[in-house]
């Protein structure tokens, strides 16, 4: 029942995350729809981690293949948050929307981290089983 309750709150703190995001783009004073190409940081977030889960040798304390997934990780959620930075230095969004973005992005990747963390353990609730 823990991993139900895990889930929907993982669910449920995603969905704050996605609505600060789309209300840096959607409301009236900004207008613009920029922001959303931080969606693609989202995804590719976790893909480094996934793939040096299934390569890595969990025995040992530290290896290159895990090292160099947290590094990848790391530029991408940089560039998520670097991205409504440049944007509102441009001028493409205001500085509103880019505080909105920004909000939404640490709620995203929280969730994601949380994610890792409540899934991630090789258990008997564990993502692999999705």
């Amino acid at each position: 029942m823990a991993g139900i309750k895990a889930l929907v709150g993982l669910s449920f703190s995603g969905a704050i995350g996605l609505t600060f995001l789309l209300l840096g783009c959607a409301l009236e004073p900004y207008g613009v729809y920029w922001p959303l190409f931080v969606l693609i940081f989202y995804i590719l977030s976790p893909i480094p981690t996934f793939i040096s889960k299934r390569l890595s040798d969990e025995t040992q304390s530290s290896n290159a293949c895990r090292e160099l997934a947290y590094f990848l990780t790391t530029g991408i959620v940089v560039s998520a948050f670097g991205l409504p930075v440049v944007l509102a230095r441009v001028g493409l969004i205001e500085w509103g929307a880019c505080g909105l973005v920004m909000t939404g992005n640490a709620v995203i990747f929280l969730t994601i981290l949380g994610f890792f963390v409540v899934f991630g353990d090789g258990d008997d609730f564990s993502w692999e089983q999705w």
